[in-house]
This record gives structure tokens, C-alpha cells and sequence, in this order.
């Protein structure tokens, strides 16, 4: 991996628990960022997101917000993915995805924009043998052929996942939070059979119900990966994000989402579309740091059989 990123050499980072230098095959979660926003519609600035999410994770402690000591874990941060042209940025990013799905390590990506999400599916897609599922939490869709002319945009993410030889059909990703859509997107998911939940349903329906939808939906697939856009979040709980839009999940839902759906096989997840120029409180990149670091927590507790179904509390 040394040939296709800037390793990270800091150990203190992500709470002390970066390993750098350890082979893969030691650690338990392997992170890296693409730090490129050059595929967003409108403000830009997530390509800051990597290197303001790491640069708050010197001084907190190994553990989760349930209480779980976390410093057993062995984090390896590959460093961000550089180059001089988005081809060359996504060719590294799809190669680390590769190999890290080989490896059967939890992905971590920190994005970017939304179309970083793009080269992490295409290398996983080259790494498995079986179809996975796509969980996009997210105000948008992202089903758009393309914006401007860019086949790559941010608004493209959930189009170019479903043309993936192991992603076998249009309700292979489930799309949870959405409330904006787009005309196009309108009549490609009134023309095909799609997993969706609106933001509006989980307020209205609550988490454990939703999660029940969700798991029953995709209990097909052996493999799963999550891919969180920071502006699923209402503005209210994450402002410093290119396209946010109001009526969206609130901190404690999308924590206990992603604390039940971790119950699935997941095998990676990535957080995208944190702008930090957007949000002069942070509190985007803090939603973030929680977000990633909530979600190890339920990986090493699936791992260790530590509890099992989700429980509203």
C-alpha cells in the first residue's frame, strides 16, 4: 500500500489507536481519505474533510458513547489518496478498496465528495465473488446518469454503483433519509423497483421499525457496504456540507441506525461530503469523528459476540 498513498505516521491519531507501519493482515480496520471535491454541483470544500476529521482525534479517549474500551483495536490509516488528476486519485482509492476487501478488514474511507465513494465501490466489486448490498444514508439519491456532463459527479454515485457486475439490480441499494430528488431521479425510481426510506418515514415510523425494514430487505446479501453522507443529518446537526437541505435525521437517529445496522455483515462504510470552510463551529467534522468511531465500536462488538439485537433504550 506504501506505493499507492501517503501513509500516515502519527500515532496518536484516532484516539491512539493508529498502528502505522503494521501489515494489514494486523490490524482491524483500515482507513484512508480521498481528500477531492472536484466532482460537487455546487459548494465545494470536502476535499478539507480528511485532514480536519483526523486533526480532532488526538485527544479522545479509545471508547464509545455506550461505555466500550475500544483500545485493543488496531487502526491502520493508509494515509490520504494524491495525485495530479482525478484518474489518477480514483485509481489509488479503487486499488486500496481492492485490497482491503481481500484482506476481509473493515473499510473505512473519509471522504471528499460524494463521488469518492465511486472508485472504493469499484474495487470492492473487483475484490468480492458473491453480490453485496449498498446501504446510502443520505439526502439525495445520487441516481443522476450525470451532472454537467460528468459521469463521475457527486450526484452519480448510486448510477455508477448499479452498473457493477456483483451489484445484481436497482433494489441491491436501499436508500434510507432521502428528501430532495431530482427530475431525472423521479422517473428512474418510478420505472424500477427501489429501496428507499424518507427521512420523513424514520421520524414518523422511528428507528426500530425502520431497522426492521432495512434488515429484512437486505438479509440476502453476505456482504454489505455503507456509504454515510454527512448531510443525511438535518443542517441543524451538520451545516458544513455542499448541498444541505432541511427536515433531515437528527444525531441520535442516525447513531442508532447505524448501531442496529451494523447487525448486517457489513464489510466497509465510508463519511463523505464534510466541508469544514462551511462550518465554522465544526460541528460537522465532530458528527463525523463520531460517526466513524461509533462504528468501530459496533464492529469490534459483532466481532466479540457482545450483544445482539438492537434495543431501543
Amino acid at each position: 500500500m506504501k506505493k499507492v498513498s501517503k501513509m500516515i505516521q502519527e500515532e496518536g491519531i484516532w484516539a491512539g489507536l493508529n498502528r502505522p507501519g503494521i501489515d494489514m493482515e494486523e490490524a482491524d480496520i483500515v482507513v484512508y481519505g480521498i481528500p477531492y471535491d472536484g466532482g460537487v454541483s455546487f459548494r465545494s470544500g470536502a476535499k478539507e474533510g480528511p485532514a480536519a476529521i483526523r486533526n480532532i482525534t488526538y485527544t479522545i479517549p479509545p471508547t464509545t458513547e455506550r461505555w466500550e474500551d475500544l483500545s485493543s483495536l488496531k487502526i491502520l490509516d493508509l494515509g490520504d489518496m494524491e495525485g495530479a488528476s482525478r484518474d489518477e486519485i480514483f485509481l489509488q482509492a479503487e486499488v486500496a478498496a481492492y485490497s482491503i476487501a481481500k484482506s476481509g478488514k473493515l473499510l473505512t474511507m473519509i471522504g471528499g465528495d460524494h463521488s469518492t465513494t465511486i472508485p472504493v465501490l469499484k474495487g470492492i466489486d473487483r475484490a468480492l465473488e458473491k453480490p453485496f448490498g449498498i446501504i446510502h444514508i443520505d439526502a439525495h439519491f445520487d441516481l443522476c446518469h450525470e451532472m454537467g456532463g460528468d459521469l463521475l459527479s457527486h450526484g452519480s454515485t448510486g448510477r455508477r454503483a448499479l452498473e457493477l457486475e456483483n451489484v445484481p439490480d436497482t433494489e441491491s441499494i436501499f436508500f434510507v433519509g432521502v428528501r430532495s430528488v431530482e427530475s431525472e431521479e423521479l422517473a428512474f425510481i418510478q420505472n424500477h423497483d427501489m429501496n428507499m426510506i424518507k427521512a420523513l418515514e424514520v421520524r414518523r415510523n422511528g428507528v426500530e421499525k425502520t431497522l426492521e425494514t432495512i434488515q429484512s430487505k437486505m438479509a440476502r446479501f453476505e456482504q454489505i457496504y455503507i456509504t454515510v453522507d454527512i448531510d443525511s443529518l438535518d443542517p441543524a446537526y451538520a451545516p458544513g456540507t455542499g448541498t444541505p437541505q432541511f427536515g433531515g435525521l437528527d444525531s441520535r437517529e442516525l447513531l442508532d441506525l447505524l448501531y442496529g445496522l451494523f447487525e448486517l455483515p457489513v464489510i466497509g462504510f465510508d463519511v463523505v461530503e464534510v466541508s469544514p470552510k462551511l462550518d465554522d463551529s465544526a460541528l460537522s467534522v465532530f458528527a463525523a469523528r463520531k460517526i466513524l468511531t461509533e462504528c468501530w465500536g459496533h464492529h469490534q462488538r459483532k466481532n466479540k459476540n457482545i450483544r445482539g439485537k438492537y434495543v431501543a433504550e
